[in-house]
């Protein structure tokens, strides 16, 4: 299942925020949506979740409108997990998480088997299920941050948009939620995710889309994007490069000022996967 935005223009308050965008998200890989601040990632994970209305072009999954898709459909089959996704309801994780299923659920009908499963591979794979009794109220902001992701996955998406899913928490669950969503795609689920830490982008993601000024600067796989050219021009940085047991590293090392870096025309924009 893919989901596509197909010249997609969305303006906020009489400012244009993106322009023209093209992109698809194909299933079995992470597509990391990377780019400084300012240049349009969560609106367009907003626009491409069907939460934010478009000026122009389209969104379609599976080449078909997303707003022709009855909104239970696309609650089964879409997951949205918002950036800093508010949580303070006083209810316990484990109810919360099963929030997810709802959009499976006949109404007045009790969850099935298959809904108390996947609750609970959710609470596991969410790293939260010895937190499942605690009143969220209580929990930090990183545990917090853990239980929206389960309920996302409780829902057992088909496309999942996942806007800075590891800002806020420790390294140990940074990783193991990139690892989640690389195992989630794996899976066969299409997964588009913003991150600011390049180095995790590098690890994880099939492949990358800098996004700048709302517009496209590049996309491919992650060696072909994060090249000195691109990272001075977009990111303002200089950064050390590596591999390690067959898997490449950046690390942002140096500032560049924005007044020295290479010409936007030196950017290519790589399409291959």
């Amino acid at each position: 299942m893919t989901l596509s935005a197909r010249g997609v223009t969305v303006s906020l308050g009489g400012h244009t925020v993106l322009d023209g965008i093209d992109l698809s998200v194909p299933e079995g890989a992470v597509t990391g949506l990377i780019g400084p601040n300012g240049a349009g990632k969560t609106t367009l994970l907003r626009a491409m979740a069907g939460v934010l209305p478009i000026a122009s072009g389209g969104i379609t999954l599976d080449n078909r409108a997303l707003a022709d898709w009855p909104r239970r459909d696309r609650a089964r089959l879409i997951a949205y997990l918002p950036q800093g996704a508010p949580c303070s309801w006083p209810m316990d994780v484990r109810r919360i998480v099963a929030l997810g299923r709802l959009p499976h659920l006949a109404p007045w009908r009790r969850p099935t088997a298959r809904d108390e499963a996947a609750i609970e591979d959710a609470l596991a794979a969410a790293d939260v299920r010895h937190l499942a009794q605690r009143t969220v109220l209580t929990l930090s902001g990183g545990e917090r941050a853990r239980v929206m992701l389960g309920r996302a996955l409780a829902v057992r998406p088909r496309v999942l948009l996942a806007d800075e899913p590891v800002a806020g928490l420790d390294p140990e669950h940074q990783l193991r939620v990139m690892a989640l969503l690389r195992e989630q795609a794996a899976g066969g689920v299409a997964i588009i995710v913003t991150l600011h830490d390049l180095t995790l982008a590098a690890r994880f993601c099939n492949r990358l889309v800098v996004l700048d000024h709302g517009h496209i600067a590049a996309e491919g796989p992650p060696e072909a994007v994060l090249t000195p050219p691109i990272l001075a021009s977009v990111f303002s940085v200089r950064a050390e490069h590596g591999h390690r047991g067959g898997q490449s590293f950046v690390i942002p090392w140096d500032v560049v000022p924005r007044l020295n870096v290479v010409e936007k025309g030196l950017i290519g924009r790589d399409r291959g996967d």
